[in-house]
């Protein structure tokens, strides 16, 4: 429990990258339907942001019944999942992000938005892992 908690709070600024806001807003959702109970008992009093909140639910891992567990487990794959995605992408993309998008800013899916706008020109293991990953800019 203790590393699935640890993969949860050092993922969970990856899967902003890799998804949409939308996807991050559905494992946070999951969590608090699942960790309800927990989160109502224990962290209710916790200033959500910066992972304190998981931080919360970690200190309390004694008490986290079975569906809390599971959608943290869940969470946790859904992370490990676009981590890896992320990983693919980065892999097969390399040159292409050096050649297309070198001067874009990282960050609020900027290099995403730029590989997709470049899409015609990108190789094609970087168009391949493109629509294998299902990318999406912001």
């Amino acid at each position: 429990m203790k590393r699935l908690v640890a993969l949860f709070l050092s993922s969970s600024m990856l899967i902003a990258i890799t998804h949409s806001a939308v996807a991050m807003e559905s494992i946070i959702e999951s969590v608090a339907q699942g960790c309800e109970k927990e989160l109502q008992s224990y962290c209710a009093q916790v200033t959500p942001g910066e992972g304190r909140v998981l931080a919360c639910l970690y200190a309390h891992e004694d008490k986290l019944t079975g569906r809390c567990e599971y959608a943290l487990y869940d969470a946790g794959a859904q992370l490990e999942r676009a981590i890896a995605a992320l990983t693919y992408l980065a892999s097969e993309c390399d040159d292409d992000l050096d050649k297309h998008c070198a001067k874009v800013a990282t960050g609020e899916g900027r290099l995403a938005r730029c590989l997709l706008d470049n899409k015609a020109n990108l190789s094609k293991r970087c168009v391949g892992a493109i629509d294998e990953t299902e990318l999406k800019a912001n």
